[in-house]
C-alpha cells in the first residue's frame, strides 16, 4: 500500500457530513465541489447502466453512485457509472480502489468544464482509469478518453453524437452502448454552435 493510500481517504473530510439530496460532491485537489444534478443526468445513467449490465452478464461489476477510494487524500470521485474488472475485492474500508475501475462513465452538468473538470480528467488519467466517457447531453455527444498516459492526459479522444453506438473496449470483450435514448439538454447558455462544448483534453 502506498503512503498517499496510508494517509487515509479524501472521504474521510465528509464522515458524518449530510450531503443535501440532487447535488454530485467531488473533492478535487482537496476542494470540497457540490454540483446540482441536471436533469438528464438520471435518464443518461439508468440506460447506460442497464445496457451495461447485461452485456457484463456478471463478468465484472457495474457501480453507480458509489465512492471509489483514489490513490491520493486529495481526490475523492463517486462516478456515476464505474466498471469493476471481474475478480476486483474491496479494500478494509469496504470499498473499490481505483486501480480496480475499467472504466468510468460520467454526465458532465452543464457550465462545468471549467478547471475543476479539467483537474479531475488529468487526475483520472494520472491513476491509470482506461477509459473515461464523458456524457454532454448538452451538446448531444459522448467523448471516449483512452491509453491514459503518466503525465496526466488520455492519448487518445473520440467524439460521439448522440444516436451512434458507443464502443467500450474493455479487456477480452467490448460493449456497445446504445444512445439513441440519451436524453439531450438545452445548449449552454451565450454558446454558439459547438462553442464552450468541447472537452479539454490534457
Amino acid at each position: 500500500m502506498s503512503e498517499e493510500q496510508n494517509a487515509g481517504s479524501a472521504w474521510d473530510a465528509l464522515e458524518g457530513v449530510r450531503i443535501p439530496r440532487g447535488y454530485q460532491v467531488e473533492i478535487t485537489a482537496g476542494k470540497i465541489i457540490m454540483t446540482p444534478r441536471t436533469a438528464e443526468q438520471p435518464g443518461v445513467v439508468r440506460g447506460a447502466e442497464q445496457q451495461v449490465r447485461e452485456q457484463l452478464a456478471g463478468h465484472g461489476t457495474v457501480l453507480s453512485g458509489v465512492v471509489v477510494d483514489f490513490p491520493s487524500p486529495q481526490y475523492g470521485y463517486a462516478p456515476d457509472l464505474a466498471l469493476v474488472a471481474p475478480g476486483a475485492r474491496r479494500n478494509a474500508r469496504q470499498r473499490f480502489e481505483a486501480r480496480d475501475l475499467e472504466a468510468v462513465l460520467e454526465v458532465v452538468p452543464r457550465s462545468r468544464q471549467d478547471d475543476d473538470f479539467v483537474r479531475k480528467q488529468r487526475y483520472l488519467a494520472a491513476s491509470g482509469i482506461p477509459l473515461y466517457v464523458v456524457v454532454d447531453p448538452a451538446a448531444a455527444v459522448c467523448t471516449v478518453h483512452s491509453h491514459p498516459l503518466q503525465g496526466g492526459t488520455y492519448r487518445e479522444a473520440e467524439r460521439v453524437p448522440f444516436g451512434n453506438d458507443l464502443f467500450l473496449p474493455l479487456p477480452g470483450r467490448t460493449l456497445v452502448l446504445r444512445t439513441d435514448d440519451f436524453p439531450a439538454g438545452p445548449p449552454t447558455p451565450g454558446a454558439g454552435p459547438g462553442a464552450g462544448r468541447g472537452i479539454v483534453d490534457g
